[in-house]
């Protein structure tokens, strides 16, 4: 992967994220502390930083699955909300993936679809086909149930689900989670050549370095609740702060 992708222009499809001053508490434990971050449509932007440091939680703001302390989410200018989520396209592939194992990767792929009546069977059986084809998922998997793919594969659905919608905004979390290293290349250049075909905005969240330098146009790293550093690939590798040059040695303790 190239270490410093060049951002492909005219990703009009893309929305634009600021997040303002973002607190997140649970009970008396402060996770996220007054987070800021804009993040521009058509972005590939990693989160970066070590387990425990509140990725994921912030991931959940993000998206709206949590409500934030204090602070604020604006998509496009408007606070994430439900009515946000229905006026906009955003997805959203989770660390377990979320397959149905009682569904063939057709049926897991045009679920949204079919559940929400947006489209006819034969419309939607169209739709998956293009999806899986454009993950560059074999012929013959839309037959398959999720027990019987690897992993990279059932990731590549899970991908695929979420390009149903055709999204703007489109959310990773931990997507290299649980595989080998060839692997995990292989969906990292994936989500980097999708990023660059569909011109959605992409927000990956990882503790994974190789991930995060072979595809961002931006890292900002999260440690100890807060954003340390925010940067391009190269800004972030100069960067003298102790606890993410730690992080990059792999010696950091959280």
């Amino acid at each position: 992967m190239n270490p410093e992708p060049t951002r492909t222009e005219g990703g009009a499809a893309g929305l634009p994220v600021s997040v303002r001053d973002l607190h997140k508490t649970f009970r008396d434990q402060e996770v996220l502390r007054g987070i800021q971050i804009d993040i521009r449509a058509g972005e590939l932007f990693v989160i970066m930083g070590p387990s425990g440091s509140g990725k994921s939680v912030f991931l959940r703001q993000l998206i709206g699955l949590e409500q934030p302390s204090s602070g604020q989410v604006l998509v496009d200018g408007q606070p994430v909300s439900d009515e946000a989520r229905e006026r906009f396209r955003i997805a959203m592939v989770f660390q377990s993936g979320g397959l149905l194992n009682s569904l063939t990767v057709a049926e897991n792929v045009g679920l949204f679809l079919s559940e929400h009546r947006l489209r006819k069977p034969d419309e939607i059986s169209r739709i998956v086909e293009e999806k899986l084809q454009l993950v560059q998922l074999p012929a013959g998997t839309a037959d398959k149930y999720p027990p019987e793919l690897s992993g990279g594969m059932r990731k590549r659905v899970a991908i695929a689900r979420a390009l149903t919608m055709d999204p703007q905004l489109i959310l990773f979390d931990e997507p290299t989670a649980e595989l080998d290293p060839l692997v995990a290349v292989a969906i990292g250049r994936e989500i980097l050549r999708l990023n660059r075909q569909t011109h959605a905005t992409t927000v990956v969240v990882t503790h994974d370095r190789d991930l995060a330098f072979g595809i961002a146009h931006r890292i900002a790293f999260l440690a100890e609740g807060r954003i340390q550093a925010i940067g391009t690939p190269t800004e972030i590798r100069a960067t003298p702060l102790p606890l993410l040059q730690q992080f990059l040695a792999a010696d950091f303790t959280p």
